[in-house]
């Protein structure tokens, strides 16, 4: 795997915590740790922006996806508001993670806690060529369905 150099500084209440790392050789994603002074519960349908005390510097041309943790959705019903969520090449500021309790018990959050994944991406901007009319696929203009739901046989 290709290692990439990046810029971080971890925030005075982010202090005694690591810093986001990988749990296996191959892992693509770095766990964020919840940078919280008192343990914090979401309630059923509850959603909150937890913090992580980082600030990060990607280089021009990558972003970093936020992104759920598999555990605690199948667990607990913990997920993400905004997934993956984008952490621009050119944001300075905290990065906060916005979870929400889709379980039917109260979920409560520690100091120091996995509470998503970051995986750092290259990214492209795209630049638009108008024209007047698009080739012909055979799916078309079927969208929502239309491929089918299951696959059929011989």
């Amino acid at each position: 795997m290709t290692t990439l150099s990046i810029a971080v500084v971890q925030l005075p209440h982010g202090k005694g915590l690591p810093l986001p790392g990988y749990a296996t050789p191959q892992s693509a994603g770095m766990d964020l740790l919840a940078a919280i002074e008192e343990p914090m519960v979401l309630a059923p349908g509850d959603r909150s922006l937890i913090p992580t005390a980082l600030s990060i510097a990607l280089p021009a041309g990558y972003e970093a996806q936020i992104r759920p943790r598999s555990g605690l959705a199948l667990k607990h019903g913990i997920t993400l508001v905004n997934t993956p969520g984008t952490i621009d090449a050119d944001y300075r500021g905290e990065i906060g993670v916005i979870m929400i309790n889709l379980g039917h018990e109260p979920f409560t959050i520690q100091r120091g806690n996995k509470i998503a994944q970051m995986v750092i991406a290259p990214c492209l901007q795209a630049g638009w060529q108008p024209v007047t009319s698009l080739n012909q696929t055979i799916r078309g203009d079927g969208g929502f369905g239309s491929t089918g739901a299951m696959v059929q046989g011989d």
